[in-house]
């Protein structure tokens, strides 16, 4: 190959990714980077007085995940959505494996995870949630195009089709990930224009449920993480309590400005106990005070608005459920993890996303990422066979 050949090849190839940085959101790439490195640091700091390298994993999931959401990004979201079959399939065979070569990870209570080859664990319901963004923003899309999203059959179907993946995960003992599900689903289904009379008859079932709910679906442990919120029993703050008690004397003794970053006393000390996980936000707390506290939610309140930019821009049902799906998964994360290390909230186990330790959670967010990005890159774009979905009346998508 002659000089002016590699040249030109050189050229094309640079060209392409001016072209592709041209294209992209820059700031959500920005936004979501800061984070996983703010998170990396967090966790670095924490594992410090500990013999578990959780940074190493946190690392590469970052990294793998990014590359994962270019190349998701390159990708028209309207042809990912068309190989739902696919994704549903992938997500349903994964979660099943879970109740024949399931393992239980040591500080968890439910059999959620696969083993792999090399050491390495993988939660099935971290990539489910994002193959649920894309299934079940097809099938609102669908419906909405066929004029079914407002009848009783359309609104089944997708209590159906949300039931799947909130009962298996259930039946895992993995109830934090199977209420981030719940919330995904309604929050959801509220955006796309389903009447609220559906809501309220939802909303009737479940609290006539309760006592059954209570008494037989939910185990001792979870009843006493609840209860715990309510009691000022010693024994119970010793135990239910004790990992929220430690946090919020943590968050406490940091104060404004916080003891230093790499300096917590108790952190070092590991008071509370798995802080690297979804205690991660004590870390901050204690460390790097008020303003640490509040830097990360300003940051996560950036990246949420904008998912609603790119969600306003998109031309049709399919891109603005994406982001919808995407915006309802980190919202729901953030509330219940922070409700849960201010003590608002019972002890759930869900993460706070790109900071909490756990190469699947981090990975798979990037997917989620990517997908946002699919949309705000080819939210434009109209082929032959793309029909214009006219949004239903009561839809927030609706302008």
């Amino acid at each position: 190959m002659t000089n002016k050949g590699v040249t030109n090849i050189e050229d094309n190839f640079f060209h392409r990714i001016f072209d592709y940085f041209k294209k992209t959101d820059k700031l959500m790439w920005l936004l979501t980077l800061t984070v996983s490195v703010y998170g990396c640091v967090l966790i670095a700091s924490q594992q410090r007085g500990g013999e578990v390298n959780f940074l190493r994993t946190q690392i590469a999931a970052v990294v793998i995940g990014y590359i994962a959401a270019i190349i998701i990004s390159v990708i028209d979201y309207r042809f990912i959505s068309k190989c739902w079959w696919l994704i549903a399939g992938v997500a349903l065979a994964l979660t099943v494996a879970v109740f024949f070569i399931g393992i239980q990870i040591v500080g968890t209570d439910d059999v959620g995870w696969i083993s792999l080859p090399g050491g390495i664990t993988f939660q099935p319901s971290e990539l489910t949630k994002i193959c649920f963004i894309v299934t079940f923003s097809t099938h609102l899309s669908a419906l909405a195009e066929h004029e079914k999203l407002h009848s009783f059959i359309g609104v089944i179907t997708l209590m159906i089709h949300a039931a799947i993946p909130i009962g298996l995960i259930h039946m895992q003992g993995d109830d934090g990930a199977a209420l981030v599900f719940t919330c995904m689903f309604l929050i959801m289904s509220f955006a796309a224009g389903i009447q609220l009379r559906y809501f309220i008859v939802l909303f009737i079932a479940c609290a006539t449920a309760l006592p059954f709910i209570w008494t037989r679906m939910m185990n001792s442990d979870q009843q006493n993480r609840l209860a715990v919120l309510f009691s000022n029993d010693d024994e119970m703050l010793q135990t239910y309590g004790w990992q929220q008690y430690q946090g919020k004397v943590s968050i406490a003794s940091g104060g404004i400005f916080g003891k230093g970053l790499f300096n917590g006393p108790r952190v070092e000390r590991e008071m509370v106990p798995y802080q690297e996980n979804d205690f991660i936000f004590t870390v901050a707390g204690e460390e790097l005070g008020f303003i640490g506290c509040v830097v990360i939610i300003v940051l996560f309140l950036l990246i949420l608005f904008k998912i609603l930019l790119t969600l306003h821009f998109s031309d049709d049902m399919l891109g603005k459920c994406i982001c919808m799906g995407f915006f309802s998964l980190l919202a729901t994360q953030i509330t219940i993890n922070l409700g849960m290390v201010l003590g608002l909230l019972p002890v759930v186990g869900i993460t706070l996303p790109f900071f909490s330790s756990g190469g699947s959670s981090a990975a798979c967010l990037y997917l989620g990422v990517g997908l946002v990005q699919s949309v705000y890159m080819h939210r434009n774009e109209r082929t032959e066979k793309t029909i214009k979905v006219v949004l239903p009346k009561g839809s927030a998508y609706a302008s």
